[in-house]
């Protein structure tokens, strides 16, 4: 078969277009992306369908950048197809959110595809990725670790994105282009663009490329056909897992917004590990802001799951956690929220939302003051030695205290490492202050120097109760 024919079983095999269809084509300059937008063009009126592209500057390669826009525009005026040109910040994206390069390219790429298309109301996205790509991705996942469906590599079809090429191999994409770049009104000395960074071998795609894949094809010359056999397969047993998957899931969502997802507890705990694995990742997957967990990952969640106590967390680099909540497991990238500012002057109940709790504030003599305050779910002060209004905040870098009954001060930081009050809640924790002094750490310990003696004559009492969202 032609590409052209590989190509249109492809997109047959997948249901990939439909009649009317608007496509975007992610065009880079690359051959891929070339071939991609030419060989949809010729297809056009068979298709009916309508052609735009996008080209996405990452700001990486400044020196390179302008040509690849100027091809792509070149090409898009030949073939007749609108242009548009999108730009993201990559560096800055990654230093923002502790991921890599490659991770922050990807995220804005696709980002930037998914808003243009609906600006554009463009209901399809056309992406290069070819069989080589495939076979790649396959082995690095095997590489780095993954379960039976990380072998299904790239997928042909997922929401709005379609990839047509990827039966095509990489080196008949090139050819098809050298051969017929007068023909789409390709310029002879440059059918397409060749990106910099994919000549580099500091990349384990660029080296499996490069150095690995042709001794594995000496060993094995039809590895793209052995490959795509096993792909096959583990598809058709996939589908049977997907709805397994997917019945499961859908009794186990408590909550489930950006960047957060809660499931019952008690169910997990008794899922077999094979059908939990699947649970958890499609669970993550489908949550935006949590994607780039690995298979390790997984596996200390359901760790985390099977023997962990109330409060347990897992952290995933440094903004993914997950914590084991009395009923349910909560899997958030969500910043860890902080204590907003209250200020006390007189007796009432103050909701401090953030920690969930309310705080009932009475004053009276002492000697109506009863025993069983013990400074974490109620406390009690003299009056005398405060100074009103009294305020309750978040804690402060350089924070210290003298804890009941340590006689001693410490810094609230130790403090919160020796009770294992978790990083992220920390913020959360209330510390009530007189004077810009500490006198209680809500729900942990009283400060030595307020506590009621023999003079007391008023008291002021906290009770802690939990607040109701």
């Amino acid at each position: 078969m032609d590409i052209k024919e590989v190509v249109l079983k492809t997109i047959s095999e997948f249901n990939m277009i439909n009649n009317g269809d608007h496509i975007l084509v992610g065009l880079s300059g690359g051959a891929d992306s070339v071939a991609l937008l030419v060989l949809l063009n010729q297809l056009k009126a068979q298709l009916n369908i309508k052609l735009s592209s996008i080209y996405i500057d990452h700001k990486l390669r400044p020196l390179e950048t302008p040509d690849e826009i100027e091809f792509c525009k070149y090409l898009c005026d030949v073939l007749k197809a609108d242009f548009y040109v999108r730009d993201v910040d990559v560096k800055e994206h990654a230093q923002k959110t502790g991921m890599s390069i490659q991770e922050s390219a990807r995220e804005l790429r696709y980002e930037a595809f998914y808003k243009l298309s609906y600006e554009i109301n463009a209901n399809k996205i056309a992406l290069g990725h070819n069989a080589d790509d495939q076979l790649e991705t396959i082995f690095m996942r095997l590489i780095r670790g993954t379960g039976v469906s990380g072998l299904l590599g790239i997928p042909p079809v997922r929401d709005m994105i379609i990839r047509p090429l990827l039966d095509v191999r990489r080196r008949m994409i090139e050819d098809f282009l050298i051969k017929n770049r007068e023909i789409f009104g390709l310029k002879k000395d440059k059918p397409y663009i060749i990106d910099s960074s994919n000549l580099k071998t500091d990349y384990i795609r660029n080296r499996l490329r490069f150095q690995v894949m042709p001794r594995i094809e000496e060993i094995n010359p039809s590895i793209h056909q052995t490959i795509s056999r096993m792909i096959q397969i583990i598809r058709d047993e996939e589908r049977y897992f997907d709805i397994l998957v997917t019945k499961t899931l859908m009794k186990l969502i408590t909550r489930k917004a950006e960047g957060y997802i809660e499931l019952f507890l008690s169910p997990l705990e008794t899922i077999e590990k094979p059908i939990l694995r699947r649970v958890l990742r499609r669970a993550i997957d489908a949550t935006k802001g949590l994607r780039g967990i690995g298979f390790e990952n997984i596996e200390d969640i359901i760790n985390l799951i099977r023997n962990g106590k109330t409060g347990g967390r897992v952290y995933i680099r440094h903004d993914i956690r997950v914590i084991r909540g009395y009923s349910t497991l909560i899997i958030t990238s969500l910043k860890p929220q902080k204590l907003s500012t209250v200020q006390i002057s007189t007796s009432g109940e103050y909701i401090l939302k953030e920690a969930g709790i309310v705080l009932i504030v009475d004053e009276l003599s002492a000697d109506e003051l009863q025993d069983g305050h013990d400074g974490k779910s109620s406390a009690v002060f003299d009056v005398e030695k405060l100074s009103m209004p009294l305020i309750i905040r978040h804690r402060n870098p350089g924070d210290f205290f003298y804890p009941s009954g340590f006689g001693k001060r410490k810094k609230v930081q130790d403090f919160f490492v020796d009770e294992k009050i978790p990083k992220d809640e920390r913020d959360t924790v209330p510390i009530l202050t007189s004077n810009g002094n500490i006198v209680w750490i809500v729900g942990y310990r009283t400060d030595e120097r307020y506590k009621i003696d023999k003079d007391a004559k008023r008291v002021l009492r906290f009770i802690i109760k939990a607040h109701k969202k």
